[in-house]
């Protein structure tokens, strides 16, 4: 089957939007998707441009939405029709995944960043010659197949083209503080970072009753948005230094958690030392970047923790229909920070996304799509 996709052909080049792309054929296992929209996320650049590697050429793109158009014959939970967000594939049969933990499925490398399917086959070729694939899914595309783990059911009723980032953006950085971070009411958090990711771990912060939850980040736009989205400080770090700002609002304890986003090291570091003692801070984000810790001085005096999560801990299944019903209650309004482009202005919205311009970029892949219908 022909599809439409964005194609990077070699390191650091820009999308190209290529119309021969052969998508491999559909297995009992897997699910056929007409692409609706697809969030831009910081990791689909940071393979883009090599901070992380998959390999090239290769079709990028993980935060997609779309409807059915067809189902193999084992598919279980998913018929022609259903509007779906698509996320990261777990194989659902390994200790980890038994476990309910998809994020340390023992297979989730080869999975996800290998570049071809589960199976090994390859997703896409152009001409005879691979495409790699990323996360068994390439929502850079007009149809793609995946599998049904892969598929998150949403209702109809809700405007398709703003649910697909919260199969990794939001997910990711919500389920840090719900499912890892897990913060008591009454309990403080500093968010290193107002992109998607930030805004949706500062939500989560203030969804678990944090009385304090602070957002720092060096855009004053985007710290004003915070404070609509219930930040209860915000901290502009080109203007004072944030660190000493958060012991200040804190009476002089620092916060019992942190998340950075960033990836800068000296952001990253900030986030332990405003720590109070015991809190634990949350580096979540896709950098080359290193952080310089003196184990002894930084955190065992005071009993301070340093954490990796991955698309925080999350289960697709049951965390992205959750964000939408905080979405219906007011809670987690995370379509303010979303803007539409169009398919063809792939790379407009890469770079806007880069510097800062748009929080969350989305493509809008079909054009008739109409909320509701």
């Amino acid at each position: 089957m022909k599809i439409t996709a964005a194609v990077v052909e070699k390191q650091g080049d820009p999308f190209v939007i290529k119309d021969d792309i052969e998508l491999a054929p559909m297995g009992p296992d897997d699910v056929q998707v007409h692409m609706v929209a697809t969030g831009i996320c910081h990791s689909d650049e940071a393979l883009r441009k090599g901070d992380a590697v998959i390999g090239y050429p290769i079709i990028l793109g993980h935060e997609g939405s779309g409807i059915v158009e067809k189902v193999g014959s084992n598919v279980q939970n998913f018929e022609p029709g259903d509007h779906v967000v698509l996320s990261f594939y777990a194989c659902r049969n390994c200790d980890n995944c038994l476990k309910g933990i998809p994020t340390q499925c023992l297979h989730y490398a080869e999975n996800n960043l290998s570049g071809v399917r589960p199976d090994g086959t390859d997703h896409f070729t152009e001409n005879g010659e691979k495409l790699a694939d990323m996360f068994d899914q390439s929502s850079f595309t007009t149809t793609t197949v995946v599998r049904e783990a892969n598929c998150v059911k949403v209702p109809k009723d809700l405007d398709l083209r703003r649910l697909g980032p919260l199969g990794c953006g939001y997910v990711t950085g919500s389920g840090t503080v719900l499912n890892t971070l897990k913060p008591k009411p009454g309990d403080t958090i500093a968010v290193f970072g107002t992109g998607a990711v930030g805004l949706a771990a500062m939500m989560a912060g203030r969804i678990s009753g944090c009385t304090s939850v602070i957002a720092v980040d060096i855009v004053d736009s985007r710290l004003e948005l915070a404070k609509e989205l219930g930040a209860t400080h915000a901290i502009n770090s080109k203007n004072e230094d944030p660190v000493a700002a958060i012991k200040k609002l804190t009476d002089g304890y620092g916060v019992d958690f942190a998340v950075d986003t960033t990836g800068v090291t000296s952001v990253m570091e900030g986030s332990i030392k405003a720590l109070n003692q015991g809190g634990v801070s949350a580096c979540i984000a896709v950098t080359p970047h290193h952080i310089d810790v003196d184990t002894w001085n930084d955190l065992c005096v005071d009993d301070k923790s340093v954490i990796g999560v991955n698309m925080g801990d999350s289960i697709p299944q049951i965390d992205v229909p959750r964000l939408i019903r905080f979405y219906r209650q007011g809670m987690f309004d995370f379509d303010k920070t979303e803007k539409f482009y169009k398919f063809d202005q792939i790379n407009e919205a890469n770079a806007d996304s880069g510097s800062g311009k748009t929080i969350k970029p989305v493509l809008i892949i079909d054009e008739d799509y109409k909320p509701g219908e």
